[in-house]
């Protein structure tokens, strides 16, 4: 019993005593931190090195949470009034983006989780915890965006490799890291087949289009093969480069939720292009084109079914604003 306070660096109180001692079962806690560096560590033989990174920043903003409201971390303090602390300080003092505050309270229970099969603490009120998300917008290159950037034949070969990885990932969904790190090996005649760095998942298969192959076959045989290395912030820097040459400039306006409060700010399309844009661009064309989304999401291994669906309302609008623009006219009166 005194082993619980002496871990928890708590001083001992007769109220924490009877409300943690008067049962059938005593669960002695380690130190919270100690056991999340233990989750960091333990996690690197399984995860991908994006989803440490993201644990370590979560341990981090714990910590500076812990430091600025002097909120008492510990396993048995995760409840409901850490919930309340947590998102004062997350809203009114980091600013933080409600769908960010939601990944954050997503690791903060897989990290709980984990600790409770450990034997590490008997608290299940973490599980009480919300997370608070809201829908964003689908940023994604329409069917003639898509083209005009590919193929434009643009003055710098340094954006023309820029496009050349960018449009790879449009026409075949493939992650940045995985393009990235793909080998000639991994390459056959009409597919591609290879590890993928986020999701681990072995022997990964994906079909090769023209357009895929007309990328790779412009490679072959120079020190690029099979594509030129670019990371993902010089990817970044160039094709928004690349869009604003040609033109993609289209307003967005983006809606994020701080908490109640809403943020509206107004965009050109180009300023929005990011690596990230070309696997939307691939599903969302590829919804909208009529393939199977069953094979499609297979084909990009989305584990989150919710997030796929996004794609999917977005392509129905789409094929809704296409049949307006056919058929849904009066061929009588012209």
């Amino acid at each position: 019993i005194k082993d619980f306070f002496k871990y928890n660096k708590i001083p001992f109180a007769e109220d924490i005593f009877l409300e943690k001692f008067d049962k059938e079962e005593v669960s002695i806690a380690i130190d919270f931190f100690e056991a999340f560096t233990e989750f960091i560590n333990v996690s690197k033989h399984t995860k991908a090195v994006g989803t440490i990174t993201k644990y370590t920043t979560v341990k981090n903003f714990l910590e500076h949470f812990n430091e600025f409201t002097k909120y008492p971390i510990r396993f048995d303090t995760i409840n409901q009034r850490f919930e309340e602390k947590f998102m004062e300080y997350a809203f009114e003092e980091k600013k933080t983006l409600n769908n960010y505050y939601g990944k954050l309270i997503s690791i903060i229970k897989t990290f709980m989780n984990w600790s409770f099969d450990r034997g590490y603490h008997n608290n299940i009120e973490f599980k009480k915890l919300k997370r608070v998300e809201n829908e964003i917008e689908v940023i994604f290159l329409e069917k003639e965006e898509l083209f005009k950037l590919y193929k434009h034949d643009f003055k710098n070969e340094k954006l023309n490799k820029s496009r050349d990885f960018f449009c790879f990932g449009c026409f075949t969904g493939l992650r940045h890291s995985d393009i990235k790190n793909m080998d000639q090996a991994n390459i056959y005649d009409d597919y591609i087949q290879l590890t993928l760095i986020k999701t681990k998942t072995i022997n990964h298969r994906i079909e090769l289009n023209i357009y895929a192959k007309a990328i790779l076959d412009k490679y072959k045989g120079t020190i690029y093969e099979p594509l030129p290395k670019i990371s993902s912030q010089k990817l970044n820097k160039n094709i928004q480069d690349c869009c604003e040459i040609i033109k993609l400039n289209s307003d967005i306006t983006i809606t994020r939720h701080i908490g109640t409060k809403r943020i509206t700010k107004n965009f050109k399309k180009y300023e929005l292009i990011t690596s990230h844009v070309a696997r939307k661009t691939f599903v969302t064309n590829s919804l909208i084109f009529g393939m199977n989304e069953r094979i499609l999401r297979e084909m990009t291994h989305h584990k989150d079914e919710k997030s796929f669906k996004r794609y999917v309302d977005i392509s129905n609008f789409q094929k809704n604003k296409e049949m307006n623009n056919t058929w849904n006219i009066n061929f009588d009166e012209q």
